[in-house]
């Protein structure tokens, strides 16, 4: 099962958790989002990242020209929108040669065809909470849903995993569920890992 570390920012930090081969590491380019990268982030940063671990860039109803920019500036190639962009925009960037993960806010009045229309617009489904907010909430929603959502393809889990999940996620029968989004519930403070929390946390869920 993939894991994706989302919520990047401080350099060592990067280079701390890069020492534990998760899969992805995501950063967020959403001005209102407490783990903004900021506006003149050191490209440094994230160019430290070794070739196992794929980069990936957290956008927020942007437009495509300033997505493209900030991903060529950074060496992105993987972005995931989590706003209310459309099928047919996750489908340009696929085109543009982009991996695309489509974030939707999950409750249990969420509807199959709500995902599906996005079937083949874009490369995974990344399940989170429903909340007021664009961001997350570092809330679990019912992952009873998942039963119903399973038939749209592959997706990452997200919303509110914490250290203590790892066998009753690993204990989960969803074919399509590839690999988990984990944030708020590893840190010390907002961009910042707790690396301990996290190594435990990724050997018992790889075991």
């Amino acid at each position: 099962m993939k894991v994706k570390i989302c919520g990047m920012r401080q350099a060592q930090n990067i280079a701390d958790v890069a020492v534990l081969k998760p899969d992805y590491m995501g950063f967020i380019f959403y001005p209102k989002s407490p783990r903004y990268v900021g506006e003149d982030w050191d490209v440094k940063a994230i160019k430290q990242l070794p070739e196992n671990i794929e980069p990936v860039g957290v956008f927020v109803n942007e437009n495509i020209g300033h997505i493209m920019s900030l991903c060529n500036k950074y060496g992105i190639n993987t972005v995931q929108l989590h706003g209310n962009e459309s099928p047919r925009f996750c489908s340009q960037l696929q085109r543009k040669g982009y991996t695309v993960f489509k974030a939707f806010q999950i409750d249990d009045n969420t509807k199959t065809e709500e995902i599906e229309a996005y079937s083949g617009k874009c490369d995974y489904f990344l399940y989170d909470t429903k909340s007021k907010g664009l961001g997350g909430s570092g809330q679990k929603f019912n992952w009873n849903k998942l039963k119903e959502l399973n038939a749209t393809g592959p997706f990452l889990l997200s919303g509110g995993i914490a250290a203590d999940d790892a066998e009753t996620i690993k204990a989960l029968d969803f074919s399509n569920l590839k690999g988990l989004d984990i944030n708020s519930k590893f840190e010390i403070e907002p961009a910042l890992k707790n690396i301990e929390l996290l190594n435990e946390f990724i050997a018992e869920i790889r075991k």
